[in-house]
């Protein structure tokens, strides 16, 4: 069998903005592993392709193993399609059977098993073609398909998730190095400390309540806690930080600070204090110190968020921090909103009390109000600049994608542009 991931252009994928500007959804994560690898390890594949939106599809080729947007892969095997939105703990249909397809109300491909010579009657010129020919051929699977259906379902369903990752790794134990005094709360069992982690002295695991799994080359400096369930990833640092529960950190960060049940994609920074809660963290981002977000309103009330500046979707939960998208950068002393969403390549500047809920792709947020600053030149020389501290490439792929997602997000911008221009005429009479 052959799975074959699928994040195709629908509106449904901008629920998953600001973060799913720059990735495909499969890449993001909760618990210890992206939404992509849990549907590939409970499905055992071993033979993976995928199909994303154009614009990022080359930018995907740089770091995917397998095969992206090749129509080939549509042909010469069984195949199992699946939505990047699919849950995988809830997706128990066998890859092995006769062919069969769910769809949603949309038309939008759910899962599509099918068999190879099924498959071979498929018009396959393009996956618009074939999935269209699956949708008018193949019966219709039985019964709900559980799926993602926003960023903060991610957020929300991290503490449990990172319990269910750490059973399924069936890891345990210090095989990195430990300095002493360090302190354990829990059960060891509840513990794992990968080759080449260091822990310095006076480092507080907290596995009471949770599991904490600690990946390779991750550091922990002096005074930190870090309360499970968590998971830190390869060749993270924290420093000094209040690891509260229900943290999923990716690889390469710079943490500092009180954060509490967020996950951060890879690659950013919170070097210093602030709080960051129930949030969802980019790659690349950079937060100044004392950079802090509510996730609770005063009133208890549920939490509702704009993904566009326009309609606000209610969450349903009372917990529900920032949405920050790739690349942003934040002053020190910027306070986020509850609910707030903070577009890619953003630049802030703090004002002295909450931003707007909202903040455009490619913005600067400077003196209270949202301009088009210095342009995206700008922003992608300090983007080239954070990645080479990494060792990583600003690649011509990465430039053209960031041209097509500065294209995609132009409409929120300039309204934002046009509202703030208004706010400091006013303001000079």
């Amino acid at each position: 069998m052959r799975l074959i991931l699928l994040d195709c252009p629908t509106p449904a994928r901008q629920n998953f903005y600001p973060l799913a500007l720059s990735r495909p959804i499969w890449e993001l994560r909760c618990g210890m592993t992206t939404l992509g690898e849990k549907l590939i390890a409970k499905l055992g594949a071993r033979d993976v392709a995928g199909f994303v939106p154009e614009y990022m599809s080359d930018v995907t080729r740089e770091t995917a193993a397998w095969p992206i947007n090749q129509v080939s892969v549509l042909q010469g095997d069984d195949l199992l399609l699946v939505n990047a939105r699919v849950k995988a703990d809830e997706f128990d249909v066998s890859p092995i059977g006769p062919s069969q397809a769910a769809f949603d109300a949309d038309g939008n491909c759910l899962f599509a098993k099918i068999a190879r010579e099924d498959a071979g009657k498929l018009n396959a010129e393009s996956l618009e073609t074939f999935l269209a020919g699956a949708r008018q051929t193949l019966p219709a699977a039985a019964g709900e398909v559980a799926l993602w259906n926003y960023t903060w379902d991610l957020i929300l369903a991290n503490p449990a998730q990172l319990v269910k990752d750490f059973a399924a790794a069936g890891r345990s134990g210090i095989e990195g190095i430990v300095e002493e005094p360090t302190a354990l709360r829990g059960g060891s069992k509840d513990v794992f400390i990968a080759a080449g982690a260091r822990l310095h002295p006076m480092v507080v695991i907290d596995a009471e309540h949770g599991p904490v799994y600690i990946d390779e080359g991750a550091e922990i400096h002096p005074f930190t806690r870090i309360e499970g369930p968590c998971y830190i990833g390869p060749k993270s640092i924290l420093l000094g930080a209040k690891c509260r529960e229900g943290n999923s950190i990716g690889p390469m960060c710079r943490l500092g600070g009180e954060i509490e049940e967020s996950i951060i994609q890879g690659y950013s920074n919170k070097y210093h204090d602030g709080f960051l809660g129930h949030a969802y963290v980019g790659e690349w981002v950079n937060l100044g110190a004392l950079t802090t977000n509510s996730d609770l309103k005063n009133d208890y009330t549920t939490v509702e968020v704009s993904l566009d500046g326009k309609k606000s979707i209610d969450t349903g939960s009372t917990k529900v921090g920032a949405l920050i998208g790739d690349h942003v950068k934040t002053s020190i002393g910027t306070l986020l909103n509850t609910g707030a969403c903070v577009g890619a390549m953003a630049l802030i500047a703090a004002t002295g009390k909450p931003l707007p809920k909202f903040i455009p792709s490619f913005a600067w947020f400077l003196e209270g109000v949202v301009t088009k600053g210095f342009g995206k030149r700008k922003l992608y020389e300090t983007a080239q600049t954070a990645m080479g501290r990494r060792k990583r490439v600003w690649t011509p792929a990465q430039q053209a994608m960031w041209d097509e997602v500065f294209r995609l997000t132009e409409g929120p911008r300039m309204e934002a542009v046009k509202k703030g221009r208004r706010a400091l005429r006013q303001q000079t009479g």
